[in-house]
């Protein structure tokens, strides 16, 4: 198989300029006409649009960072499937050892668009694919608004990043046919303290929409133990102000939401996953909170009816049901590699793949009826000690 040509750092600007052509001109004619441009390149290959039976994870590596494509056979097995530069630098969070980014989201994929949006912390950019099966196409590298992105959320044609660093801030985006184009006026400052150290602690550590794009959420983890709500208004714009619900001494860190759609947190300081209530008025009500018996619980993905946290500190994957009414069961641990950060479930929850930073290894699990896992393998994926960011098909 080809493997992309890596495109270098200072390169990268080449590609945002021709982007930005394309989509002055997208704006300029029917939608349909710059979509169908881009798809038929991807088309060529693979005769489809969209992932499938596929593994992405983001290397975070600063010397030029990628993403990595795996093929999943129907065992959940993984076998190389290319590696893909991103034209942008990975980035490196104060005190952090396997988890880089320190966050959740920071490679996220767009199903409506069939589009894979990465985080290049390290040069304050976000790259744009689009994707076919299990390969990819760098469509576009452009600003994320803000310093050291580490997270991206999508919803329709809405997108937001969060940037970590001078505060926090995030940013909007729309997209048109295959590419984002800046939403003006969109950017938000976080207020958080920029002193506050260690940084990989004192950073938001994702940004969510709620699974009706009427809210976007933003954990801050230590640096004020808040979850921000923010409204999402006419046109994509994010209210003047979130509603800050305070969560002293919890730092709360990854997001998700159960099949109820009762909000989900992993909390840091707690080892524990939390369910709350989430009002229109964007206040919370915490419904259960469960620990893990483990250290560092930091990452949360659903699988199928159930819910996996992830404890760098504990080498060790938790699952867990939730009732209709938020109320949750801790079902037991499975170890991993060293460094257990973010995960991702295929195949309607059938596999989860459980991405480790101490060696760059991801693990391969079945889930099995009552949510035990099986480990089928892993691989080691080139150049990504520290890294983070997976999301599988």
């Amino acid at each position: 198989m080809k493997v992309p040509i890596r495109l270098k750092p200072a390169a990268a600007a080449a590609v945002t300029a021709a982007a930005a052509t394309v989509v002055v001109a997208a704006l300029a004619t029917p939608a349909f006409a710059s979509t169908s441009s881009a798809n038929s390149t991807v088309a060529s290959r693979s005769g489809y649009y969209g992932a499938s039976h596929a593994v992405f994870v983001q290397t975070d590596s600063t010397s030029g960072n990628d993403v990595v494509a795996y093929h999943r056979a129907a065992d959940g097995a993984l076998s190389p499937a290319g590696s893909y530069p991103t034209g942008g630098l990975g980035g490196v969070l104060g005190g952090s050892v396997v988890d880089h980014t320190a966050s959740q989201g920071s490679l996220t994929y767009d199903p409506r668009h069939s589009l894979l949006y990465a985080v290049n912390a390290g040069s304050n950019t976000v790259s744009v694919f689009a994707v076919s099966g299990d390969h990819l196409a760098l469509r576009q590298v452009l600003g994320s608004g803000g310093t050291f992105p580490v997270s991206v959320a999508v919803h329709g044609d809405l997108v937001y990043v969060v940037n970590a660093l001078d505060g926090g801030s995030l940013q909007g985006y729309r997209v048109f046919g295959r590419f984002l184009v800046p939403l003006p006026g969109s950017s938000r400052a976080l207020g958080l303290n920029p002193d506050a150290s260690p940084q990989f602690t004192n950073t938001p550590g994702q940004v969510a929409f709620t699974p009706d794009g009427s809210k976007v959420i933003v954990t801050t983890k230590a640096n004020g133990n808040d979850i921000d709500v923010f409204d999402v208004g006419f046109g994509g714009w994010l209210s003047a102000a979130p509603v800050v619900n305070s969560e002293p001494g919890t730092v709360p860190f990854a997001i998700t939401f159960d099949s109820s759609g009762h909000l989900v947190i992993a909390e840091a300081g707690t080892n524990a996953l939390a369910t709350f209530a989430l009002s229109g008025h964007g206040t919370l009500t915490q419904l259960d909170a469960v620990g893990t018996g483990e250290a560092a619980t930091c990452w949360v993905a659903p699988a199928g009816p159930f819910l996996f946290a992830s404890s760098a500190g504990s080498a060790a994957e938790s699952g867990f049901t939730s009732a209709a009414d938020g109320q949750l069961t801790l079902l037991g641990a499975t170890a991993t590699d060293a460094g257990t950060v973010d995960a991702s479930a295929a195949a309607g929850g059938q596999f989860l793949y459980v991405q480790t930073g101490g060696a760059g290894i991801v693990d391969e699990y079945a889930v099995g009826a009552g949510g035990a896992l099986s480990q089928i393998g892993s691989v080691t994926v080139p150049d990504a000690v520290g890294g983070e960011g997976i999301v599988a098909f």
